[in-house]
C-alpha cells in the first residue's frame, strides 16, 4: 500500500507533516506494508492535507485529513473523495505545465521519466539551436513572470549574441502577493524545472544556468537543491547531459527577499553579490547580463513549460488558449474564496466564470466586491469587468495586467481607498531607490490618499497626476505598475474616495 502524503509548503502548514508521521506510526502499530511518498500538492488548498491512497494501482483521495482521522483512515472508513481526477475543481483544468505536480514523487528521477519526463530533452538533443528556437517560438509561448514578452525572441537574441559564456537565469523570486505556483511546482515537480532550462541552455548556447530563489521559500530551496545532486549523479546536467557530449551545469542561488529583486536586472545584481537594484536598459540582458554576459532570464512557469512544448510540438501548444495568449495559464486562486488554489486552464476563461464557478464565490458568502489580478502592482477588477476573457492583450484593454497570474478576491467589506495607500506603501517600502518617480512618488502618494482620507477632495486631482508621473517615468514596474492598482481603485470604487470632513471643521 502507497499512501501519498504532500510535502508542499500549503500542505505542511495544515498539518501534512503532522499526517504522515501519524501514518507511519498507526501503519507500524498494526504491521501494515504502507509506504508513505511525499509528493507535492495537487492545488487544491482547501482540502490540504490531501492524502491519496494507491491500492492495486488505484488511488483515491481524502482530504482535508487530521492526525487524528489516520486510525479511520487505515481502517477504510474514513469518507473518502474519490479519485483527484473526478473532483470538479481538478476535473475541469488543462494540465500541461503541472501534469505531474502531486502525482508523483518529486525527487524519483524514474518516476519522472515514467510519466513523460525527459522526452522534450530528448528530442531536443536531436536539433539544432535554431530548430529549437523555432519550436517555442511557433508554441508562441511568452514569459509567465508578468511582461509576456515572447520567450523565442529572447531566445533566439541571446542565441545570436556573440559570447564565449552564455547563461540561463531562472527568476523563482516569486513576491506577488497571491502566487504560489513557482513554489508549489519547484517543491512538487523540480526536474521539469531542470529539464527546461537544459534546453533552453542547448537552444542558445548556454552551458550555465542559476535558479533565484527567494530564502522564504526553504521547502522549495532544499527540493531544488536535492534534485540538482540527482541530476548530476545520474548525469542529466554535468559535462556530458544525458551522453550527449554536451555540457549543462547548474546552481541554486537564494535571495534576501527584496520584492523588487523579481525584476530582471536587480536579480543579476544580487546574483552578482551586488546591491538589488534596477539597471538602466538598454543594454538588454539578453545582450550584457550576468557578469556582462547574453543572459536568458526566464520565470519558473515559463521555462517548466518548455518540456511539454519540445515533447508534444508547437502546434500542439498553440492549440490551446485566446488570441496571442497560447496554451495554458496556471491561474492562483487566493483571497476571500471557498476554493481556493492552483487551477491551470487555456487562457480565454471569463474573469467572472474564474470567481464564482471555480472559485465558488467567497468563503464569507458576501458579495464580491474587486479582484486584483497580477500582484501588488495589478489593478482592481470590478464585477462590471467579470467578463473579461483571462489574456494579455484582453486585461490590457480593460486596463489591467494578468501578471503571475494571481488573483485575490475582496468581498464587499473592503475599503479601495485603504486598498489604494497599501499599494503606495507597498511601493515605498520596496523601491530599491534608483528612480526618483517611485522612490518619492510612492511616498508622495501614501500622504497625497491619507489627504484625502482625510476630506481633502481637492487631493484627488493630485493623485491622478502624481500617478502619470510614476506611470512614464520610473524606472523598472515597480514605480511604473503601482498606478494600476491607486487608479483602478480611485475609478472604479469612488465613493470609497468621497471622504466627508467631520462636522466640525
Amino acid at each position: 500500500m502507497k499512501i501519498f502524503v504532500p510535502l508542499d509548503s500549503a500542505a505542511k502548514a495544515l498539518g501534512a507533516d503532522e499526517v504522515a508521521a501519524a501514518i507511519q506510526i498507526e501503519a507500524g502499530n498494526r504491521g501494515l506494508d504502507v509506504t508513505v511518498v511525499r509528493n507535492g500538492s495537487r492545488g487544491m488548498v482547501w482540502l490540504e492535507p490531501l492524502v491519496e491512497i494507491e491500492i492495486d494501482g488505484t488511488r483515491k483521495a481524502f482530504g482535508a485529513v487530521t492526525a487524528e482521522d489516520v486510525p479511520s483512515l487505515l481502517d477504510g472508513t474514513l469518507e473518502s473523495l474519490g479519485t483527484v481526477e473526478d473532483i470538479p475543481f481538478f476535473a475541469r483544468q488543462t494540465r500541461l505545465t503541472f501534469a505531474r505536480c502531486g502525482l508523483i514523487d518529486p525527487l524519483s528521477l524514474a518516476e519522472y521519466e515514467a510519466h513523460g519526463g525527459l522526452v522534450g530533452l530528448k528530442r531536443a538533443l536531436a536539433l539544432s539551436e535554431e530548430e529549437i528556437v523555432a519550436e517555442v517560438t511557433n508554441s508562441g509561448l511568452r514569459g509567465r513572470g508578468g511582461a509576456g514578452f515572447p520567450t523565442g525572441i529572447k531566445w533566439d537574441t541571446v542565441r545570436k549574441a556573440v559570447s564565449a559564456r552564455k547563461y540561463i537565469v531562472c527568476n523563482a523570486d516569486e513576491g506577488d502577493s497571491g502566487t504560489f505556483a513557482d513554489r508549489m511546482l519547484m517543491e512538487g515537480d523540480p526536474f521539469t524545472l531542470i529539464e527546461g532550462m537544459i534546453i533552453a541552455g542547448l537552444a542558445t548556447g548556454a552551458t550555465k544556468g542559476f535558479v533565484y530563489i527567494r530564502s522564504e521559500y526553504p521547502d522549495a530551496i532544499a527540493v531544488m537543491e536535492a534534485a540538482v545532486r540527482i541530476g548530476l549523479k545520474a548525469g542529466l546536467l554535468g559535462t556530458n547531459v544525458l551522453g550527449s557530449g554536451k555540457a549543462f551545469d547548474l546552481e541554486i542561488r537564494t535571495g534576501a527577499g527584496a520584492y523588487v529583486c523579481g525584476e530582471e536586472t536587480s536579480l543579476l545584481n544580487s546574483l552578482e553579490g551586488k546591491r538589488g537594484i534596477v539597471r538602466a536598459k538598454p543594454p538588454l540582458p539578453a545582450l550584457e547580463g550576468l557578469f556582462g554576459k547574453p543572459t536568458v532570464v526566464n520565470n519558473v512557469l515559463s521555462l517548466a513549460t518548455v518540456p511539454v512544448i519540445m515533447e508534444k510540438g508547437a502546434e500542439f501548444y498553440a492549440g490551446f488558449g485566446l488570441g496571442r495568449s497560447k496554451g495554458t495559464m496556471p491561474i492562483q486562486i487566493a483571497g476571500n474564496v471557498r476554493h481556493g488554489g492552483l487551477f491551470e486552464t487555456a487562457f480565454g476563461m471569463p474573469l467572472g466564470e474564474l470567481i464564482n464557478d471555480i472559485a465558488g464565490g467567497t468563503a464569507s458568502g458576501r458579495p464580491v466586491k474587486a479582484v486584483q489580478v497580477g500582484g501588488p502592482l495589478g489593478a482592481y477588477m470590478p464585477v462590471s469587468k467579470f467578463n473579461t476573457p483571462f489574456g494579455y492583450e484582453e486585461f490590457d484593454g480593460q486596463g489591467g495586467l494578468i501578471g503571475h497570474a494571481g488573483i485575490v478576491v475582496f468581498d464587499d467589506r473592503a475599503d479601495m481607498l485603504k486598498m489604494a495607500r497599501f499599494a503606495m506603501e507597498f511601493c515605498a517600502v520596496e523601491s530599491c531607490g534608483k528612480c526618483t518617480p517611485c522612490r518619492i512618488g510612492a511616498v508622495r502618494g501614501v500622504e497625497t490618499i491619507d489627504r484625502i482620507d482625510a476630506g481633502d477632495a481637492g487631493a484627488v486631482h493630485l493623485l491622478t497626476d502624481l500617478c502619470d508621473t510614476m506611470k512614464d517615468g520610473s524606472l523598472c514596474a515597480l514605480g511604473g505598475f503601482t498606478p494600476y492598482p491607486v487608479m483602478s481603485a480611485l475609478t472604479h470604487f469612488p465613493e470609497d474616495f468621497a471622504r466627508q470632513k467631520e462636522a466640525a471643521e
